[in-house]
């Protein structure tokens, strides 16, 4: 499989909204309301917000592309960007999305070592995220990597109030 990994910038606004959109839908939609999903595809991936994501120094955004398709992107936040911690010590994967047909095709592990890259090379301690606790599949990726759990915060779906797993990785 020929996948590369793609640095996104402000150019690639529409196809990272239409990634984030789909691969969101993909993933959360059979276990949340129409309603909550709309206000969250609505509101959190607007093109204004993932313009400003996009343009704070402290988040980058990557693609994977398989013949000029884009299949799947992360998303990693260090010092003050990130959701939650805000160390300097620590790297922050905020996102890691992979299109539904190409799960399994090791496409969000080239994306998550990617990530862990660009730890060792900022020096970070530690990596961190926030998982959902009603995602096993992502769950169980992260701790085949060796992610350890560590504490919990909340995630708002729309209007509901959700349960993030707090993991961290030290390297």
């Amino acid at each position: 499989m020929n996948c590369e990994i793609k640095t996104v910038t402000l150019s690639d606004i529409a196809p990272l909204q239409q990634i984030s959109r789909q691969t969101f839908s993909e993933t959360f939609s059979a276990k949340n309301t129409a309603e909550d999903m709309k206000k969250y595809l609505e509101e959190e991936l607007a093109v204004e917000k993932l313009t400003a994501e996009l343009s704070d120094p402290n988040s980058a955004f990557y693609f994977a592309t398989m013949d000029a398709k884009v299949i799947g992107y992360l998303k990693v936040n260090s010092g003050p960007a990130q959701t939650e911690l805000k160390d300097d010590k620590g790297l922050e994967i905020e996102r890691i999305y992979v299109l539904k047909e190409y799960h399994g095709k090791r496409v969000g592990q080239l994306l998550y070592d990617h990530a862990i890259q660009m730890a060792r090379q900022m020096k970070a301690e530690y990596v961190w995220l926030g998982v959902w606790e009603e995602n096993p599949r992502a769950i169980n990726f992260y701790k085949k990597n060796g992610f350890v759990e560590f504490d919990k915060h909340v995630f708002m779906l729309g209007d509901d109030e959700q349960t993030d797993i707090m993991m961290k990785l030290h390297l």
